[in-house]
């Protein structure tokens, strides 16, 4: 209720994507090798832009 109106910070964010793009990868790894690769790198990505912020 508190944090109702709270914005969530640059970092956030990016945990948050990088949450759902690494579900995302995993679920295709089973059906589209291509996709989840792309998946992969987008997450990895990510990963790196959240290294920076540290």
């Amino acid at each position: 209720m508190f944090g109702l109106f709270k914005k969530k910070t640059e970092k956030e964010k990016l945990q948050q994507e990088y949450a759902r793009l690494m579900k995302e990868y995993h679920k295709l790894s089973t059906t589209n090798r291509a996709a989840s690769d792309a998946a992969f790198k987008k997450a990895d990505d990510i990963a790196r832009k959240l290294d920076a912020l540290k």
